[in-house]
């Protein structure tokens, strides 16, 4: 869809016309289920944090800039939902056991070739306290004193999250390469970056790394 014709949607939605609605729902359906997958625990959990997002696109579409790039104001609302349903379900997500993942050394993962989307289904694979920081710090680019202004948390948290899902992961990959096929075996759902050329890279190396700061 060409930026004149997406204008012309979203002055549509502003006017509430519910075929252009229905339109600029059915338009960026991927990629926001893209954004929500990363979040959830399922793909009915994405479609319910999804259609919220959606509610307050069309009820703040007012506020948007149309000056910027809608589809990147249009995402940052969908991280936005995903967060609110997150701190919604916070005292779960702490309470659910975790299991303690065997400390591995990195130079174990020099020479691993694992797929863009392999490793995106291992982050669906998460505990969601493990995922939701995983997300915002490794992919949406967030600092450690944001992720706990945004979840009500400590830095000291957020940093010790991150660690555990580097290291869930890290299990993860190896046991990928003991069994194979054990990545299509256990994910749930297909998740689809929702933009691959401005996705920090996801080698075996980031996760090893995940930006430390």
């Amino acid at each position: 869809m060409g930026e004149a014709d997406l204008q012309q949607l979203v002055k549509g939605c502003l006017n509430n016309d519910r075929l252009s609605q229905k339109l600029l729902y059915k338009t960026f359906y991927g990629f926001t289920m893209g954004i929500c997958l990363r979040y959830a625990n399922n793909r009915y959990e994405a479609s319910e944090i999804m259609n919220q997002g959606f509610f307050k696109v069309f009820k703040n579409l007012e506020r948007y800039d149309s000056d910027k790039p809608f589809k990147a104001w249009l995402g940052r609302i969908m991280v936005n939902t995903c967060i609110d349903y997150y701190r919604s379900n916070l005292k779960a997500a702490y309470t659910d056991e975790l299991e303690k993942a065997e400390h591995i050394n990195d130079t174990d993962f020099a020479d691993k070739n694992i797929k863009y989307n392999e490793l995106l289904d291992m982050i669906g694979r998460l505990p969601r306290a493990y995922r939701t920081i995983f997300n915002l710090f490794a992919i949406e680019g967030y600092t450690h004193e944001e992720i706990g202004e945004m979840l009500n948390i400590s830095i000291g948290t957020s940093k010790s999250n991150l660690h555990k899902a580097r290291e869930k992961l890290k299990a993860m990959v190896l046991e990928s390469e003991r069994v194979p096929g054990y990545i299509s075996k256990q994910a749930n759902y297909n998740i689809t970056p929702t933009n691959p050329t401005n996705t920090p890279n996801l080698s075996i190396s980031f996760i090893n790394q995940a930006r430390k700061k």
